[in-house]
């Protein structure tokens, strides 16, 4: 019998039903607004973390990429530098995010297909050939393995010549959303998060300027959450971390100022614009006043926004180039510290090389010709706005409170809230498509017969072959003794509850692959189906 518990409808509704045609001073409840709502720079930060946003400096465009084996993704990486982006951000294909060698017969058929395969440290160096990895900021979307491949990233920037202390980028390590939505876990929870906070404090003692943790909602809201939801459900997770690491004895303002996250930007223009500016106002309030962090930077939310995979379709998928521009100045005019802009045929297929360029080219055109860049935050003082962010501030702490009263995030994981709840959001959300009241260009409404045909990229099944011949060489050419040393050690720092990155790092130079590690550690850890509720 399902013990799920009753969820406040209350939370889960639309941020705000217009029934006025226009909104006014009186609907803010706030005698004075400019004190309530803030400056830029200034705590809690609605209107954005830094005095001058991007009058002084722009936000990262920092394009997902991956596909195939990764000499076919590091062509990418410099194609897109070469067209100027300015930070890579890594997609993984499914063996990888699950933690399973190319070789693995569970990986057959999915090797590169929809991210680049990497299953050992000859990989991860053929990725980044050419590309100063002290120079360039680096994004990787992992979770269950996040560890190992950060550990492969180490190695390599080391046979570089770099330090961890120099290198900068995020890892996405946020395996608390995968419980929730995504899926791609591996061991059971608490385990899981043991390993995100061995991360969390080997980035602290080691790597300064590394995001050890990219809190997600972006898949929260791709799996069917609300706008609220999406925004409760992340920063609770990120309360989890913070919470965890300072168990462990870490200092909240050593490790939190690394901290960051990562939000959808969906159709809803300016409910999206609110999202962004109630996260930072909850986060400062939360980091200030629950876990008395006194260092200011410990008080920011720093995001990387992404614009709406969902929201794109399949049926004149040209539509998808003018859907996602409005996203991307949703995500700007909200603060976001970083961007990705879909591509148009990313509903189809990976990024065809013109595609990327075109969704890149979207962010430099809103950058250096829209003008919105230069005031801080536009829209800060609308009403309408404000009484948005005040709407979504609330409801998102009628969530925590739901979540609190189930005794925290790892128990309402237990009990199914989480998927409940965005089970019956993504029902809700249907409804309204198939009774007309949310309409779809070009798949409910203005649909046209004559289907729209684009090119689109294929990865051929020699690419899968190719890449398990090279990492089965791999495993026949090394050292033998020095691979079985590491991986029985990383087994033992394992069952000792020890912080088991330096055994990470170790096994990676020793060429033991993801599989390998994942399996060292699945003997201690044990794994997780989903749990009897689900």
């Amino acid at each position: 019998m399902s013990t799920f518990p009753e969820i406040d409808r209350h939370a889960r509704e639309p941020v705000v039903e217009q029934e006025k045609p226009f909104v006014g001073p009186s609907d803010l409840g706030a005698a004075d607004v400019a004190r309530s709502v803030g400056e830029p720079g200034r705590y809690p930060y609605t209107r954005g973390i830094h005095r001058e946003m991007y009058r002084k400096k722009l936000w990262t465009m920092r394009q997902f990429a991956g596909f195939g084996n990764a000499t076919q993704t590091n062509e990418r990486f410099k194609y897109l530098l070469d067209k100027g982006q300015t930070g890579l951000s890594t997609a993984f294909d499914l063996p990888t995010l699950m933690g399973r060698d190319s070789d693995d017969p569970l990986s057959l058929g999915e090797v590169g297909r929809c991210g680049v395969a990497v299953s050992s440290l000859d990989d991860m160096r053929r990725l980044f050939d050419g590309i100063n990895l002290a120079e360039v900021s680096t994004s990787m979307t992992i979770n269950a393995p996040a560890a190992m491949i950060l550990a492969f990233y180490i190695a390599v920037a080391e046979e570089q010549g770099h330090s961890p202390e120099e290198l900068r980028g995020t890892l996405q390590n946020d395996i608390l959303k995968e419980f929730h939505a995504q899926n791609e876990y591996v061991f059971p929870p608490g385990p899981s998060v043991k390993l995100v906070i061995d991360t969390i404090e080997y980035g602290t003692q080691h790597m300064p300027q590394w995001n050890t943790v990219s809190i997600s909602g972006y898949h929260i809201r791709e799996a069917g959450a609300s706008a609220a939801e999406e925004l409760a459900f992340t920063l609770a997770d990120g309360m989890e971390y913070t919470r965890l690491a300072i168990e462990r004895g870490l200092d909240v303002d050593a490790f939190s100022p690394r901290l960051s996250f990562f939000f959808d930007v969906h159709n809803d223009f300016f409910e999206e614009i609110a999202k962004l500016r109630a996260a930072r106002r909850i986060w400062a309030n939360v980091m200030r006043h629950r876990f008395a962090a006194k260092n200011e930077r410990s008080w920011w939310l720093r995001c990387h926004a992404q614009t709406a995979g969902v929201t794109l379709t399949e049926q004149q998928p040209m539509n998808n180039i003018v859907r996602v521009a409005y996203q991307a100045m949703a995500a700007v005019l909200g603060g976001t510290q970083s961007l990705h802009t879909n591509s148009m045929d990313e509903t189809l297929a990976l990024p065809t090389e013109q595609a990327a360029k075109l969704a890149l080219r979207t962010q430099q055109v809103l950058a250096h010709e829209t003008r919105v860049t230069q005031t801080v935050d536009p829209l800060g003082g609308s009403w309408f706005v404000e009484k948005l962010t005040n709407e979504m501030e609330a409801k998102a702490n009628a969530i925590f409170d739901q979540i609190d009263a189930m005794g925290g995030v790892l128990k309402a994981i237990d009990r199914g809230y989480f998927r409940r709840a965005i089970a019956e959001s993504a029902m809700q959300e249907n409804r309204l498509v198939e009774s007309g009241a949310q309409k779809i260009v070009g798949v409910t409404d203005f649909v046209e017969d004559d289907y729209e045909r684009i090119h689109v990229l294929a990865i051929g099944q020699e690419i899968e072959d190719e890449q398990v011949a090279r990492l089965r060489k791999l495993k026949t050419q090394r050292d033998t003794g020095r691979h079985s040393a590491a991986l029985a050690d990383l087994r033992r720092a394992a069952a000792a509850d020890e912080n088991v990155m330096p055994a990470l790092i170790v096994a990676a130079r020793a060429d033991a692959t993801v599989g390998e590690m994942m399996d060292a550690l699945k003997i201690v850890y044990g794994t997780y189906d989903g749990g009897p509720e689900w």
